[in-house]
């Protein structure tokens, strides 16, 4: 894909949320306006268009990663989580209940990044401490003030049992 020409359409598939897709757009088409556009996955928000508020957080491979400023192409043949991934209503990821607990949300536009964030963080450090949520939820901002009870909520859902 990368020798393609930027403007060049091209058919890419990427797996999301355990599914497969084929989608079929410019190879330098934003992978975030592919999960909303045409996947129709609307938890990834755009928020600044230069991979610097984490509001469009997604997991590629279960690194944590700005979907504004990941081309498609770079997407390619790789898995990705976004928050709708993570778990739903009927079964709900432990930092989704961690943060309902913890009465986090506040306008809510932020969480979805941070929930990517921090469950990137429990893949890799299942006991994190306070210093560590707090490094790495440092790159997603959160204008509503709700940091500390975001905190909380994280290292609530490290103490949950089967974090995945």
């Amino acid at each position: 894909m990368k020798s393609q020409s930027a403007g060049a359409a091209a058919t890419v598939r990427i797996q999301v949320n355990g599914t497969e897709h084929e989608v079929s757009a410019a190879a330098d088409t934003p992978l975030l306006y592919v999960l909303r556009n045409q996947l129709g996955l609307k938890a990834a928000h755009f928020g600044c268009g230069t991979g610097q508020c984490g509001a469009c957080r997604v997991l590629i491979d279960g690194r944590a990663v700005a979907s504004c400023d990941t081309p498609l192409w770079a997407a390619a043949g790789k898995h990705i989580t976004t928050a709708e991934g993570l778990g739903d209503a009927a079964h709900p990821h432990p930092l989704q209940s961690a943060l309902i607990a913890e009465q986090a949300g506040q306008c809510g536009y932020c969480l979805p990044g941070i929930l990517i964030s921090a469950a990137a963080l429990l893949a890799r450090r299942p006991r994190p401490t306070e210093a560590e949520v707090r490094a790495a939820l440092d790159d997603n901002l959160c204008r509503c003030g709700s940091h500390n009870r975001i905190v909380r909520a994280v290292l609530r859902a490290a103490q949950a049992e089967n974090i995945s």
